[in-house]
């Protein structure tokens, strides 16, 4: 796996009580909006502040960002500015994880990044923060006139009884 666009590794052990304040350069927000396929990412930044409990490590605080992504039906560039809290939990990697094991999940457990060695990414952390962010489906303001004139198709329109509509038993 390649190295992550947005990467600041801290080292666990150095971790406890740091305050972060994470930016975005140029290069990194250009490589970030390729990987989430965004026409621009024109900011991206976090402020974290770390605790250390043995080898967790947990983050707490925002991210902000700014970014242009294309409208999922008329394909204009939609403008969007993100601000969302964050809460990280880095824990070490379960040795004794077998990848065919049903396991039981809870809603604390989501958070939870797995990291090996001693280093932790908060950056990375960051960039899949953003990736949540974006709505897949975003609609910009001309998506409602291109809908009306019928040059995107509807549910109903695809249906396989679409066709049958027409159909009409004669007389």
């Amino acid at each position: 796996m390649s190295a992550s666009e947005f990467s600041h590794p801290i080292d666990v052990r150095q971790s406890e009580g740091l305050v972060l304040k994470l930016v975005a350069n140029e290069t990194q927000r250009a490589a970030l909006a390729q990987r989430f396929d965004l026409v621009k990412v024109s900011a991206l930044e976090a402020s974290l502040t770390l605790t250390r409990k043995g080898r967790t490590v947990e983050a707490s605080g925002t991210m902000r960002a700014d970014f242009v992504q294309s409208c999922a039906v008329s394909a204009e560039d939609v403008p969007v500015q993100v601000e969302e809290p964050l809460s990280l939990r880095f824990v070490p990697e379960r040795a004794d994880h077998n990848p065919d094991e049903e396991i039981e999940l809870d809603a604390h457990d989501c958070d939870e990044i797995d990291y090996t060695g001693t280093t932790i990414d908060p950056g990375e952390a960051v960039a899949q923060s953003l990736g949540l962010a974006i709505d897949p489906f975003l609609t910009g303001p001309a998506a409602d006139e291109i809908r009306e004139k019928g040059y995107v198709s509807t549910p109903e329109s695809n249906s396989p009884f679409a066709a049958l509509k027409g159909l009409k038993p004669s007389d």
